[in-house]
């Protein structure tokens, strides 16, 4: 019998990643993809997907309780993987109402709903994955700012900044609660900053692509020394899988590359590659813009990911350089059919 999957948010840059990777990696599996279709999601970037028997694509809302109801009812999942989230720092700062709808009550609903189909009773919880796993991916930014040393580890206090990483810390403890409480088959996953395939135009990196290839300006926040620790998708969809298998229930896994970069080596080390990959008469450099920095910006981000170095045997099969040369020529091919 095939394992049967809810994914949440599937449509989205690392949900549509990780839907590719599962569906190309395991035949026994069966995949209901539930997303709303907001600014964020991209039917286009599961075309490959359509004619998948084990691929079934739902609109529809986390939210929506009725709907989550009857898809557990029709399809009987083992397993929920939730990506479904609204992501983007600055659309937090203006409309913060809408990152804790999705992020926290969204992530409730689906938590309770499948607590209420899977379990006849608290504290049923076997160890390790088993059936009636939900996986629930998180963010770095939960964990607040770094100062110039140290890592994040699965011990660091919570301390969000900005509206969506304090939505998001909030859904990662709705979903320890249902560990503690009720027993359920539980895992989370906080990731550093992912790249690669399919991200939003709105992003960092596709956004200096764009705005590079277009001769506009390229905008870089404040002076460009905020750090990040950059994760290439694919190798998050490998570490997303394997604490879906293996991980601990009740665990928490941190995931990140340790490729630690600030914004303006972003900025110059993609007009570098452009420069080589598409010249023109002027270096694409001279069109770095610095621009106001935005309220509550992290200063690092920086992730200890050997828990699941060491228990999963988890490894990131890419470096920023190689990772960040791939990214760019899949968005040249973008945008040259665009």
């Amino acid at each position: 019998m095939n394992k049967k999957i809810l994914i949440t948010g599937g449509a989205g840059f690392i949900g549509s990643n990780f839907i590719a990777y599962l569906l190309n990696t395991n035949k026994q599996i069966e995949i209901v993809n539930l997303d709303k279709l907001t600014y964020a999601g991209d039917l286009s970037s599961l075309k490959e997907q359509e004619e998948n028997e084990n691929y079934t694509f739902v609109k529809g809302d986390i939210c929506d309780t009725q709907l989550v109801n009857e898809l557990f009812d029709t399809y009987k999942f083992n397993g929920v993987i939730h990506f479904a989230a609204e992501s983007h720092v600055d659309n937090s700062i203006k409309n913060p109402d809408t990152f804790i709808n999705t992020n926290v009550y969204g992530t409730f609903n689906l938590l309770n709903i499948a607590k209420n189909y899977w379990m006849n009773a608290p504290f049923s919880v076997k160890e390790g994955c088993g059936e009636n796993r939900f996986l629930h991916v998180s963010t770095d930014e939960v964990y607040g700012t770094l100062g110039k040393s140290g890592l994040f580890t699965e011990e660091t206090p919570y301390a969000p900044n900005s509206p969506y990483s304090a939505s998001k810390a909030s859904s990662d403890f709705i979903v320890r609660s249902y560990f503690h409480t009720y027993g359920m088959n539980v895992v989370t996953t906080n990731c550093s900053n992912n790249y690669g395939p399919k991200q939003h135009d709105e992003k960092l990196i596709p956004t200096i692509i764009r705005k590079a290839i277009n001769n506009e300006a390229i905008p870089i926040y404040g002076d460009g020394k905020n750090i990040r620790d950059w994760l290439y998708v694919e190798d998050h969809c490998k570490g997303i899988y394997l604490a879906f298998k293996h991980g601990k229930t009740g665990e928490t896994y941190n995931i990140g590359g340790k490729n630690e970069r600030n914004n303006l080596y972003i900025a110059n080390k993609i007009c570098d590659i452009l420069d080589e990959l598409l010249p023109k008469s002027k270096l694409y450099s001279e069109q770095i813009s610095f621009v106001k920095d935005r309220p509550g910006h992290d200063f690092r981000y920086a992730i200890d990911a050997s828990k699941i170095e060491k228990e999963l045997n988890w490894k990131a099969d890419e470096n920023f350089e190689t990772g960040i040369i791939k990214t760019i020529k899949w968005y040249l091919n973008k945008y040259k059919k665009e």
